[in-house]
């Protein structure tokens, strides 16, 4: 179901991890039904669509302009202050809710503020329009094995790599979203084949400018608990309580969540390090954790 209601809520939250800041959310909710998926936990179903975007819109530009205490260069962009314009879904995927072309054309068009925003699938009618790199896409990418099973309904990953190229083609800003990875006994094996198809399939030419951010997984009881109700696939690659322990979050209302054990998720991530490198070193990794 989706309703329109207007935002009364309008802060920007610090983040310096994908972004420098995350904005008011133009929607609440995702219509796709990921089995991992943070927001089923607070939102089971439907989506909410801010109706005053303008006002939305407003803030982001008081707010970059005489709020904003970021100083560039820094990870996240080397010029642009950057605000993530869809940490509570899935903008691309919900494009047809909003006048997404204004949007983007008031980050076009903005002195110093520069969107960006995680998808897993391919908003082919946003190649309608040029940016000139003042919006980031972040395609999310995992093994293909893995996708099959816990994102149903998700454009093919093979897909969306390929997307890459034909987005900055036509002024994107691309960079990749490495989100969840979930360690399984052949997570590496899967991750080498993933990695080479990147390798292959990203052109040359474009090689210098696709950055990437790593998230391992972050699990939830309430969301296992969901899951199991829905009996939704590929739980077990998700609830794994002997790799996992209780990590409390700033934004999660003192809500556990299950995260993996900060010893084995240290070598974890030397490991994805290690073989990243080895296969795609000019994919630059701004942040893992």
């Amino acid at each position: 179901m989706i309703k329109k209601v207007t935002r009364k809520t309008f802060t920007i939250r610090p983040s310096g991890r994908s972004s420098d800041y995350i904005t008011p959310s133009f929607g609440f909710g995702c219509l796709l039904n990921c089995t991992y998926c943070y927001m089923k936990r607070h939102k089971e179903s439907g989506l909410t669509v801010a109706k005053n975007v303008n006002e939305i819109l407003t803030e982001i530009n008081n707010h970059s302009l005489f709020d904003s205490k970021v100083k560039k260069p820094n990870q996240t962009d080397d010029t642009y202050i950057t605000y993530d314009i869809a940490c509570n879904e899935d903008f691309a995927l919900h494009r047809k809710y909003y006048n997404w072309i204004s949007i983007f054309d008031f980050f076009k068009t903005h002195p110093i503020a520069k969107a960006t925003f995680a998808t897993k699938i391919i908003p082919w009618d946003f190649l309608k329009f040029n940016p000139e790199k003042k919006v980031r896409i972040r395609f999310s990418l995992m093994p293909e094995w893995l996708s099959n099973i816990l994102e149903p309904g998700t454009p093919l990953i093979k897909q969306r790599i390929e997307a890459i190229n034909l987005f900055i083609s036509r002024g994107y800003d691309v960079h990749i979203n490495f989100s969840p990875v979930i360690v399984t006994a052949q997570w590496l094996n899967m991750y080498r084949e993933l990695f080479e198809q990147i390798n292959l399939i990203v052109k040359d030419r474009y090689k210098p400018f696709v950055k990437s951010e790593v998230i391992f997984l972050t699990h939830n009881a309430k969301k296992h608990e969901y899951n199991l109700k829905q009996n939704l696939p590929g739980e077990y690659l998700l609830w794994n309580p002997e790799l996992q322990e209780n990590k409390y979050s700033e934004y999660n209302t003192g809500e556990p969540n299950i995260r993996y054990i900060a010893s084995l998720k240290s070598k974890y991530i030397n490991q994805f390090k290690e073989l990243h490198n080895e296969i795609i070193p000019w994919n630059t990794i701004r942040y893992i954790f």
